[in-house]
């Protein structure tokens, strides 16, 4: 095996390793620097080197470019959650589109926050109580709330759209002089793609899903 394949399977190995420690609840504080050794020792070079001139270094570039990007965006993701503007407008629009598109409606409304630039993170507990109440309205299985919550905030609004202002969409400004609005009829083409393909999905699974529970609850609404 060459040099060049033994590289890149230490890469492959450090990235499971990073994503099955990240699962298990370890903090990337931890998690990180291991994987990066895992990488450093399939590299043949020296650990120490590995880990203090190339890790750490890069890190520290990294937190330097792009702390400002993040600090300003979650700094505007939490303003948005106090004040109850994400909450206002995932309300407006599950309005708008009624009870009979409830799985429509939270995907909109989680892409809609998304790309105007609040954390997925925010909008994830701001958008949850909100389809709840509609899920239950519309009688659609809880399961799928965090399918539908998913679909909206953190596939195509978060990495395909143009100008969305995802760190996803940002960092890689800094190295390829691309701008936030690179390549637009891919990223609109990809969007399209993702989001017609997530509703479809979900639109079968609920179709397939029992319901007689929520209908139950929703008569019993009705009823009184």
């Amino acid at each position: 095996m060459s040099a060049y394949a033994v590289e890149l399977l230490g890469i492959l190995i450090a990235l499971g390793l990073l994503i099955f420690l990240a699962f298990r609840g370890y903090t990337l504080l931890l998690a990180a620097p291991a994987a990066a050794i895992v990488a450093a020792a399939f590299s043949g070079e020296p650990l120490l080197a590995k880990w203090t001139l190339t890790f750490m270094q890069g890190t520290a570039r990294f937190i330097a470019n792009f702390f400002p990007l993040f600090l300003l965006g979650g700094v505007f993701g939490k303003l948005m959650d106090d004040s109850g503007a994400a909450l206002s407008i995932a309300r407006t629009i599950t309005e708008r589109l009624g009870e009979t598109r409830a799985v429509v409606a939270v995907v909109l409304a989680c892409a809609a926050l998304t790309y105007g630039g609040v954390s997925l993170f925010v909008v994830a507990f701001a958008v949850f109580p909100v389809a709840d109440a509609l899920f239950r309205q519309a009688a659609v299985p809880h399961r799928l709330i965090p399918p539908a919550i998913a679909l909206g905030a953190f596939t195509f609004t978060m990495t395909a759209l143009p100008g969305t202002p995802a760190i996803q969409n940002a960092i890689p400004m800094a190295y390829f002089g691309t701008t936030l609005f690179a390549a637009p009829g891919l990223g609109i083409l990809a969007s399209a793609t993702i989001l017609s393909f997530g509703i479809w999905w979900l639109r079968v699974i609920e179709a397939r899903a029992p319901r007689g529970r929520g209908l139950q609850l929703r008569n019993a609404c009705n009823c009184r």
